[in-house]
């Protein structure tokens, strides 16, 4: 039997700006826990969620981790995740796993774009959201302005519940209506509200009764009625309203203090909900059991650990499950609870609780593995996609094998990270979320696969193209003793049809001039030459040839001499005004109405054109701007975009076609072709 059964779980995802303080607060709950000795702190590199050597260097969270909380006979899972941009995809595997979203703020900051974007994301996974207004005991910490503007940017179901009195030196708990002091060691006391501070927790009490009103007909009634609420009816109506959604509360507390922090934990136990306190009849506690794997480490010391929620039945050891993805059968040697890094081994798991299990051979994330092979899989985590990129060279040569051995596993644990080799640029490329994101792999490709690379901004992959009609001659002759070699074309070449990519090859010769055997070496000779344009070294992109006439020597003529001569007549085509052309991508900008303006001044200097705008459906206070931009204009868009709406600005883009780069523009990259030909001789 588990010790914790699903009914005593919480798992609660921190979210929130990052600087906000949500590693510090899980360090305070598994402190006064007695889940650890000391209390770790983010900028001293020791703390229990942070270990990481990227995240210990750089001080921030980059990774994802479960810091579970064992307190009044409960277990909260909660879930640290980065508020760095590039570390989006870790937030989302949090959140899939998650039965709420506490999002933390600093309270001198009050609501930055990480708040914003955590309320979005939990809004969209369906989970409930409270918000835990941290660091209150800086003096330039104001609670009763950052709930003022919680209340006008997300509504009025934003109501307090835990509130510090304007000293700072204790809390109200407006549902209980009581004062909370502390002490050093964060053990916090309940007594009736003095005098002094009946009047000021009024007004959150208020506050909080509008938000309680709106859980039933007959809490409405009665708040209409002006009858107050009993502690029972708010007890209630603060959990049921949380779970539905109609209620948002807003706590406080010191991480670094521990003040408030016992009180948070208690409201949790009894607002907050466990896994099947929505109401989801899927979900089957004595069912048979199956797991849903949201995260994935592939350490090449450490070894394959899966990450995974419990999401029906109880997980034994050395239960074997299949996989519903591979259709494999998959043995649960050993399963662990996790803290951080620390792995504790248990012999079971209840439905709704988090686990870690090692060296699953055919499992990765987003598998869902189950006694019942019949169930349909869980729902899947959708990621961002990899947009940001980069072109890879390796600081040691013969280090490309190493390199994608290394960056494979790195996919393997981060689904917002793209790999290919680019055939047309022989370059090896490598996309992810931001500069940050891409810093991080080059550092642990080094510390975990021993390989060093330097990133450098990728080649466009140039078309070239002719733009006039034009008759020109190849003719092959060399003699060497014995047979020589002997091939003479003479062919049209003209623009080819911009919608069909390649060689389009006629004939029109008579009179036998050139005899039709040699006609396929002529071909492939042209479609070979066209590999490599005539201006800048790029692919033509479409040709039309036609052979029109010619000469042979019954002798010395061979279809080596015919492929020669057919690529000597496509060099010619330096008269036929050569052009380069570039690829052009349509993209739509998701955007806050606020920064239309700057993205379309942006998108100007990148050489777009602007195709249109209208207002999001989903997104209340967005736009979607769609233009066509040339690609070689969007190397750094992702930071831009970034830069220009404080993180809020999404977009995607996709190559439609190629056209001709203007005169300037082409010059530049024609010189650096011929720059780079040099080098390579």
């Amino acid at each position: 039997m588990a010790k914790y059964t699903t009914d005593k779980i919480r798992n609660i995802v921190l979210m929130g700006h990052s600087g906000s303080g949500k590693t510090s607060f899980a360090e305070a709950a598994l402190y006064i826990t007695k889940g650890t000795d000391r209390l770790g702190n983010p900028a001293d590199g020791n703390t229990v969620c942070d270990y990481d050597p990227e995240e210990i260097r750089r001080n921030i969270t980059i990774s994802a981790s479960v810091a579970p909380v064992l307190y009044e006979d409960h277990k909260i899972n909660f879930i640290d995740t980065p508020g760095y941009l590039d570390f989006a995809g870790e937030v989302l595997q949090a959140v899939r796993v998650a039965d709420s979203a506490l999002i933390v703020m600093d309270g001198k900051a009050g609501i930055e774009v990480g708040t914003q974007l955590a309320w979005d994301r939990a809004t969209e996974a369906g989970i409930p959201k409270s918000f835990l207004i941290n660091k209150i005991d800086d003096p330039d910490a104001h609670f009763d302005k950052v709930v003022e503007s919680l209340r006008e940017t997300f509504g009025h179901s934003v109501a307090p519940v835990l509130v510090p009195v304007p000293d700072k030196s204790a809390y109200i708990n407006v549902v209980t209506n009581k004062l909370v002091t502390f002490d050093k060691a964060g053990k916090e006391t309940e007594a009736d509200i003095p005098e002094q501070y009946a009047e000021f927790a009024d007004v959150y009490r208020k506050q909080l009764d509008e938000a309680i009103a709106e859980t039933s007909d007959d809490l409405m009634m009665k708040f209409f009625a002006e009858e107050p609420f009993t502690e029972e009816e708010t007890v209630q109506a603060v959990h049921d309203g949380t779970i539905s959604g109609s209620i948002s509360p807003v706590l406080a507390a010191s991480s670094t203090k521990l003040s408030g922090v016992a009180q948070v934990l208690d409201i949790i136990l009894s607002s907050y909900p466990s896994y099947t306190s929505g109401g989801d009849d899927s979900i089957k506690t004595d069912g048979d059991p199956a797991i849903f794997v949201f995260k994935t480490i592939a350490d090449p010391f450490v070894g394959k650990m899966s990450f995974f929620k419990v999401m029906t039945g109880t997980l034994t050891n050395g239960i074997s499950l299949k996989n519903l993805s591979s259709g494999e059968s998959e043995k649960f040697a050993r399963i662990y609870t996790i803290c951080g890094k620390k792995q504790n081994e248990c012999t079971d798991l209840a439905c709704g609780d988090i686990g870690m299990t090692a060296k699953l051979a055919d499992t990765s994330t987003n598998d869902t593995l189950s006694a019942d092979a019949s169930i349909e899989p869980f729902k899947k985590i959708e990621y961002p996609e990899a947009l940001y990129t980069m072109a890879i060279v390796p600081t040691a040569k013969g280090d490309e094998d190493k390199i994608s051995t290394g960056i494979s596993h790195l996919i393997e644990e981060d689904y917002t990270l793209k790999f290919e080799n680019d055939k047309e640029t022989k370059q090896l490329l490598i996309s992810g979320q931001g500069d940050i994101h891409l810093d991080v792999v080059v550092n642990r490709l080094k510390s975990r696969h021993g390989t060093s690379i330097t990133l450098t901004p990728p080649k466009i992959a140039y078309r070239e193209t002719i733009k006039k009609k034009v008759q020109v001659q190849g003719r092959h002759k060399k003699q060497s003793g014995g047979h020589g070699q002997y091939g003479d074309v003479w062919i049209t070449f003209s623009p080819g049809d911009p919608e069909t990519e390649g060689l389009n090859f006629t004939q029109s010769v008579v009179g036998g001039t050139v005899p039709k055997n040699f006609y396929p070496a002529i071909e492939k000779g042209l479609q070979e030459a066209m590999g490599k344009g005539v201006l800048a070294g790029y692919p033509m992109i479409s040709l039309n040839a036609d052979l029109y006439d010619g000469s042979y020597h019954t002798v010395d003529s061979s279809e080596m001499s015919f492929k020669i001569a057919a690529n000597l007549a496509y060099k010619k085509l330096v008269d036929a005004s050569p052009a380069l052309l570039e690829p052009i991508g349509i993209m739509k900008v998701l955007i806050p109405d606020d920064n239309v303006g700057d993205i379309i001044s942006d998108l100007n200097k990148r050489r777009g054109r602007v195709l249109g705008m209208h207002a999001d459906e989903n997104k209340k206070g967005y736009q979607i701007v769609e233009a066509e931009v040339p690609k070689s204009e969007m190397s750094d868009y992702t930071i831009a975009l970034r830069a220009i709406t404080a993180g809020l600005g999404t977009y995607t883009f996709d190559i439609v076609r190629y056209e001709e780069v203007p005169a300037l523009v082409a010059e530049k990259v024609v010189k650096e072709a011929e720059l780079e030909d040099d080098d390579d001789n």
